[in-house]
């Protein structure tokens, strides 16, 4: 019946000061590490495909739905943050709740969301560079830009990218919460100049239809566009590394989604505002949107603004999956090696460099584009562990204190 046991929260506790990892981050640091893992390309470009083929300018109603189903799941995680303030998210919360063998899952599922996520993002974050560097006169040779099956020796700029941030995460977390804000500055700033230029020239006659395809289509393109919020979980695996992760935990969770939605709900409105969501079924609709309105540089713009994107969220990833498997190791699910904590820099430099090794190897020499669409597999099985793993804490520790509950949890 081993595979059944739980572990309890006093033990985790106990965890957390036998290791010793450094509390750097305030609540500021969480809310821009969840904008930073949040929006991704997924702003810039699948909103005008969603658009396109399946919402129309009612698209901002699918975000706004699957804003709220992602803000269900964020209450279930701000208790559990709250409650369970250890490295290891839905891992931890299902090691204490459910058992052993459902945490080991949750584990080995997120490898799909952050692992092989992580690695589809540094083969989008390759092909932006490489395009923005061909705008300005650099040619990367094809044989270093595309990976083995697809005609080329390796995809080195996926390499380079996930190197330096797994070098950059080993140094420290104030190292890298540093970066991830100035590129979350540099892409949020980039949606904000997008906003400014497009939002007096709106023309509400293009909302009309409003709902060209009906409420299947306003479901339909919240399913679609759900992949957007892709992420929101991995905030948690920061808790243990949290100045008070009783108050920033919640803070950073909800705080970094509703200010996510907002950005995507305003994108929205003012790319259908400008122009028929017809003509927007393209890879760059933010960019198309603005040279239709004048703005030559738009391209420039929005690739630096999804270069800066993508580099937080692999940054985050990376992040995510090696507190992830130090949980596991940690309590003996994997290797306790691993768990070994640098005694300069203060983090699990280990499988830090392990996860950073195989993410660039995967990215470097494997077309990872089908393998990605697991990612919302690995998510939504950790979402639904994560939401049963509350409900059954109310019920395992009804006297434990909570900083911060979760309202109609049972709903």
């Amino acid at each position: 019946m081993g595979i059944f046991r739980t572990k309890s929260i006093e033990a985790y506790q106990s965890d957390v000061q036998k290791t010793k990892l450094k509390r750097e981050m305030g609540a500021l640091d969480v809310t821009m590490l969840g904008i930073g893992v949040i929006v991704g390309t997924g702003i810039f470009v699948l909103t005008g495909v969603a658009a396109a083929q399946y919402a129309g300018p009612a698209l901002m109603v699918s975000f706004l739905l699957a804003g709220i189903t992602c803000g269900f799941v964020s209450l279930v995680y701000s208790e559990l943050a709250s409650m369970v303030s250890v490295a290891g998210s839905a891992y931890a919360y299902a090691y204490t709740s459910v058992g052993e063998l459902w945490a080991w899952l949750v584990g080995w599922n997120l490898v799909l969301e952050y692992s092989v996520g992580a690695s589809a993002v540094a083969g989008g974050w390759s092909a932006y560079i490489t395009g923005l560097l061909r705008l300005m006169g650099f040619n990367i040779p094809e044989a270093f830009t595309k990976v083995p099956a697809e005609g080329g020796l390796v995809n080195l700029p996926a390499v380079l990218i996930t190197l330096f941030l797994t070098a950059l995460l080993v140094r420290g977390i104030h190292d890298s919460v540093t970066v991830n804000k100035f590129l979350v500055a540099v892409k949020l700033l980039a949606i904000f100049i997008f906003l400014f230029l497009a939002g007096p020239s709106v023309d509400t006659a293009n909302w009309e239809p409003f709902m060209p395809f009906g409420w299947t289509g306003i479901s339909a393109g919240a399913a679609v566009i759900f992949f957007a919020y892709l992420g929101v979980d991995s905030i948690a695996t920061a808790a243990e590394e949290t100045k008070n992760p009783a108050r920033d935990m919640p803070v950073g969770i909800i705080a970094s989604l509703l200010i996510c939605t907002l950005l995507y709900i305003g994108v929205t409105a003012v790319m259908t505002g400008n122009m028929s969501y017809t003509k927007l079924d393209n890879a760059e609709p933010v960019a198309f949107v603005l040279r239709e309105i004048g703005y030559r540089f738009g391209s420039a713009l929005v690739g630096t603004g999804a270069i800066a994107g993508l580099t937080t969220v692999l940054l985050v990833m990376i992040y995510a999956q090696t507190r992830e498997f130090f949980a596991m190791s940690r309590d003996g699910l994997i290797p306790k090696f691993i768990c070994e904590v640098h005694p300069r820099f203060m983090t699990p430099h280990r499988i830090t460099i392990m996860v950073g090794l195989a993410v660039a190897l995967v990215s470097g020499f494997t077309p990872i584009n089908v393998v990605a669409e697991m990612c919302s597999v690995g998510t939504l099985f950790a979402f639904l562990v994560s939401s049963v793993a509350v409900m059954a804490l109310r019920r395992k520790y009804p006297a434990t204190k909570r900083p911060f509950r979760c309202p109609a949890v049972y709903l």
